[in-house]
């Protein structure tokens, strides 16, 4: 299957980490570093666009060190991308600590399965 993905971000393509990867892990693509606050969401723009078969979705989920160490996740898990959708990717990140963390460019914050 080909699967046609567009970077107009400064970071390199997804790629899986090992052979057994499941999933290629997202960075963020932002000017300026967003801070959530406890509780509080934003959509963060990774400059990826992908065009899918039709019959196709990849889902954006959770990184797991993220959500457990910092308690940052992705509010509508899975995120899906539908086949027809040609946006660029946005990941829905909430901040579900107690503490404000800051995202830097560049940073992997979510994963595409």
């Amino acid at each position: 299957m080909n699967v046609k993905i567009t970077n107009k971000s400064a970071h390199a393509l997804p790629h899986y980490e090992t052979m057994a990867s499941a999933g290629m892990d997202l960075r963020a693509n932002i000017t300026t570093a967003i801070t959530l606050q406890p509780l509080e969401r934003a959509i963060v723009k990774t400059g990826l666009f992908i065009e899918l078969p039709v019959g196709y979705e990849a889902q954006v989920r959770p990184r797991s060190g993220l959500a457990a160490k910092k308690g940052i996740t992705v509010l509508n898990s899975p995120g899906t991308i539908d086949a027809d959708y040609r946006g660029e990717i946005g990941v829905i990140l909430v901040n579900l600590s107690n503490e404000a963390f800051v995202i830097e460019n560049g940073e992997r914050i979510a994963q595409l399965v």
